[in-house]
């Protein structure tokens, strides 16, 4: 056991905590270990419980603490408790930032992206939870502006107009790279008018042929595609009236075919996909290439 009125040279506590001399001379000069006494010569000398507070600070300092706040510390100011509450928010701050970065900088590295695009995904991914929703908010309102959201078939407008993304305002990585892809999305010109496009014949209304059971169209048109079999072929026939009704007239087939490809596409199928990421939700299967199939094979046998 050390004798408590042992008195150290820094050497010594040095060479009992491990720490270098100098640092521990740093630590010293800005007031984190004070000496307790000095030799005639002038020289620092420590008591035995300066090797405690010396790796206390080591450790304080390890973690990442400015010399400023593992003073406190040392001197009682604060507890380590608040130190340590104080720094998970940090750093928990710090790895939000870090998360982002990688998220952008892992998109650029997929693709080929120009010095503007990268400052835009940056601040895209950089923007408050509140910023975001306005995005989305904005895009729905001017996209289905004057559109019936009340009208018979009016389904497209009811839900991207009534279920706004709720954005999380700590997104994991896989978010920040959706929110990039979703604000690129609903900023594109084309887009829009496709959605308004799909909106507007949804709210119109009128009569139309009955649509094929959608669990249908997923078990024999997504096996077909998986088949690579070709819809104007003669199983692909077969495959078709397994969907349809075979005695479907032939313009009844075109009218369905052309009703379907008004509300089926590959970009809007991806927003429903990328709000589902953002918002924590299982994952949205994909059914369009299944539709794509079923109204080519519909084409082709009218």
């Amino acid at each position: 056991m050390s004798d408590p009125t042992e008195m150290l040279t820094i050497g010594e506590l040095a060479r009992r905590t491990g720490v270098a001399v100098r640092t521990i001379r740093f630590w010293s000069d800005s007031g984190v270990i004070a000496p307790n006494g000095r030799t005639t010569g002038g020289f620092r000398l420590y008591d035995a419980g300066a090797v405690a507070r010396v790796e206390l600070v080591r450790t304080l300092r390890e973690l990442g603490l400015d010399l400023d706040t593992v003073r406190q510390v040392v001197d009682r100011q604060v507890t380590v408790r608040d130190v340590a509450r104080a720094h998970v928010r940090a750093l928990d701050a710090e790895i939000r930032t870090l998360r982002v970065r990688r998220a952008v900088l892992d998109r650029v590295a997929r693709q080929d992206s120009t010095t503007e695009e990268l400052r835009l995904m940056h601040e895209l991914a950089r923007m408050s939870a509140d910023e975001r929703q306005r995005i989305i908010d904005d895009f729905v309102r001017e996209t289905f502006d004057g559109v019936d959201a009340q009208a018979p078939g009016a389904h497209i407008a009811q839900a991207m107009g009534t279920m706004p993304a709720h954005l999380p305002a700590d997104p994991t990585s896989e978010q920040v790279d959706a929110w990039v892809e979703l604000a690129e999305l609903v900023s594109d010109e084309a887009f829009r008018r496709r959605v308004r496009e799909m909106a507007v014949a949804g709210a119109r209304g009128g009569p139309r042929p009955a649509g094929p059971d959608p669990a249908k169209v997923a078990e024999h048109a997504g096996q077909a595609v998986r088949d690579e079999i070709a819809p104007a072929s003669g199983e692909g026939q077969e495959i078709l009236h397994r969907i349809v009704d075979p005695h479907l007239p032939m313009s009844e087939r075109a009218l369905l075919a052309g009703q379907l490809a008004t509300f089926t596409d590959r970009r809007v199928e991806r927003y429903w996909q990328l709000l589902a990421v953002l918002n924590g939700r299982p994952p949205v299967p994909s059914h369009v290439p299944a539709f794509e199939w079923l109204i080519a094979a519909l084409r082709s046998h009218a």
